[in-house]
């Protein structure tokens, strides 16, 4: 009997390649028709405008025009960097921020694994509403309630304090220096901690049960399983937000600011580049000027940005 002789062939790999962008678009032509609109409003709203950073490199005069208004090159940046108020400024605009990131970045993180413990659902909504109310609040709503709770005479505050015999004096909080950057700070996270608090809830429910139920079962607790399971199962949405938010580290705010610090007296402490482009640029109508420390203000933020990102990029998360 002849020997049959079996020889194994391999299959052939397919060879797949990779669809063109032209083919991808074409394929997602519904989806792509959606983010028109938006690209188009960016483009309206974002980038049309920024031709006008070019008068930070003129003495623009509003009658002139853009075109007959001359050159003076680097002079409004010099004017800043020699201006007396630059240190205050700059001082006041960094402290601020980081107060801010400090204590404003991880109170919604800590709000939302809070209320991730809570079993009671109906309580758990009754929270998460009140906490959200804030954010649909205007500043000016929000300052007004804050210098009714501070007001001198029928203050809330005040009233409290001294019912509890901690002071004998109605104290003016929004005329002392030394209390306003504790009141810009609170009075911010009480605003936004609720919203913020949204996406980390979202990215906490979206966590595989099993891996809790696992742990469960090795014997780990309910504070442990935070540690272990939760924190690290967000940790990427929590890099996301905070390279965006060392992005805005010169944004130390406007509207807050603007309104709480509307006493004179607390103008050492209150004036930030936001509002020091505002008071020179619109009241003072130094156009080129405040362009100058807007645009000073931007490359700044951008290069923070980029430094953020290039270092959550060692994590294996990063924006680009």
């Amino acid at each position: 009997m002849a020997e049959m002789i079996v020889t194994a062939v391999e299959p052939q790999q397919q060879v797949i390649k990779p669809k063109s962008k032209l083919r991808r678009f074409l394929k997602q032509w519904d989806l792509q028709l959606m983010v028109i609109p938006a690209l188009l409003l960016i483009f309206v709203f974002s980038y049309v405008p920024m031709y006008g950073v070019l008068t930070a490199f003129q003495d623009y005069n509003i009658f002139k025009g853009f075109l007959d208004s001359p050159w003076v090159g680097w002079k409004h940046f010099e004017m800043f960097f020699h201006a007396p108020e630059f240190e205050r400024v700059m001082r006041n605009t960094i402290i601020i921020s980081v107060l801010k990131l400090v204590i404003g970045f991880p109170a919604p993180v800590v709000l939302a694994l809070m209320l991730n413990e809570v079993k009671n659902m109906y309580f758990k909504r009754i929270v998460q509403t009140v906490s959200y109310l804030p954010h649909f609040l205007s500043w000016v709503i929000v300052s007004g309630f804050a210098m009714s709770i501070l007001a001198v005479e029928n203050g809330s505050l005040n009233m409290l304090l001294q019912s509890l015999h901690l002071i004998k004096e109605p104290i003016s909080f929004l005329s002392i220096p030394h209390y306003f950057w504790t009141i810009i700070v609170t009075t911010g996270v009480w605003k936004e901690i609720g919203f913020s608090s949204i996406v980390y809830l979202a990215a906490i429910a979206g966590i595989d049960p099993s891996m809790y139920e696992a742990a469960s079962i090795d014997g780990a607790s309910r504070f442990k399983q935070i540690f272990v399971i939760t924190i690290p199962s967000i940790m990427p949405v929590v890099i996301i937000f905070m390279i965006l938010a060392i992005g805005n580290l010169l944004s130390a705010g406007f509207e807050d600011l603007l309104l709480l610090g509307v006493n004179p007296v607390l103008r050492d402490v209150s004036d930030v580049l936001d509002t020091y482009v505002y008071r020179t640029g619109i009241t003072g109508q130094r156009f080129s000027y405040a362009t100058a420390v807007g645009l000073f203000k931007a490359i700044i933020s951008v290069g923070l940005l980029t430094f953020a990102n290039l270092l959550a990029r060692r994590t294996g998360n990063s924006l680009w």
